[in-house]
């Protein structure tokens, strides 16, 4: 039900007036999923059942976070949020750019190049229009296994990060080698080969840390494990220091 009610709606809907709406539509459909098997750790709602993605993904009914967005919140709100700092979020999940906004004391800059987010800015990640040293936090979660000139983002990340800052970092994930090959370029062989038809490669975690070292970050890799109640699955997240 709640597939064929996206479909329906986003097929009418303009892509701006969706996103003004769409708290109150998920607040409105979350009524049938209340419960108290599952916690949202963003939204604090208690559901009955996740919705499966197409991706075997769990998401929220009421803020439409995923897995992925509720461990990263949860991780960002025990270790790295205080007051008076500077964060730049890409392309954030809409949960999370709505999450950011409600947060007293912090100047939060979020952009999308392409403008498939709700973003303030829309910076070139391998040319960013900002000062050196400028931001104490830096999110960067599934961006740059779009990006073809990935080492050239990392060391604009670099540049702009104060010293002491952290940049949380995460992407799709392989075993073995990194697997990147330039010329494929159409969406069929890049869904073929990388798994979505806007993807250029895929980083094993071994290899986007090796990749941020090179460009001078202090990496830590971070192992996740699931968590059934809170809609957590086994994933690694990436901590990197200036």
């Amino acid at each position: 039900m709640y597939h064929f009610l996206k479909k329906s709606i986003t097929s009418i809907l303009p892509k701006k007036w969706l996103f003004k709406i769409e708290p109150f539509l998920r607040t409105s459909f979350s009524f049938t999923k209340k419960g108290t098997n599952h916690l949202c750790l963003i939204c604090n709602f208690k559901n009955d059942t996740w919705i499966t993605t197409k991706h075997n993904d769990l998401l929220c009914p009421k803020c439409g976070s995923l897995s992925r967005d509720r461990r990263l919140w949860n991780e960002l709100k025990e270790n790295f949020i205080k007051e008076n700092i500077s964060v730049l979020d890409f392309s954030p999940s809409r949960c999370l750019y709505r999450k950011w906004e409600k947060q007293p004391n912090i100047i939060y800059k979020a952009t999308d190049f392409e403008g498939n987010f709700i973003s303030d800015f829309n910076y070139d990640i391998t040319n960013i229009a900002e000062k050196d040293a400028t931001f104490d936090l830096i999110i960067c979660y599934h961006v740059l296994e779009h990006i073809e000139n990935d080492v050239k983002a990392m060391q604009e990340l670099f540049r702009v990060l104060k010293p002491n800052g952290t940049l949380v970092i995460q992407t799709p994930f392989k075993e073995g080698e990194i697997y990147e090959n330039y010329t494929i370029t159409s969406e069929i062989d890049r869904l073929k080969h990388f798994g979505q038809e806007d993807h250029v490669r895929i980083y094993s975690v071994a290899s986007l840390k090796e990749r941020l070292e090179n460009c001078n970050f202090k990496v830590e890799n971070n192992r996740f494990e699931e968590d059934i109640y809170l809609g957590l699955v086994d994933e690694t997240i990436l901590i990197s220091k200036k």
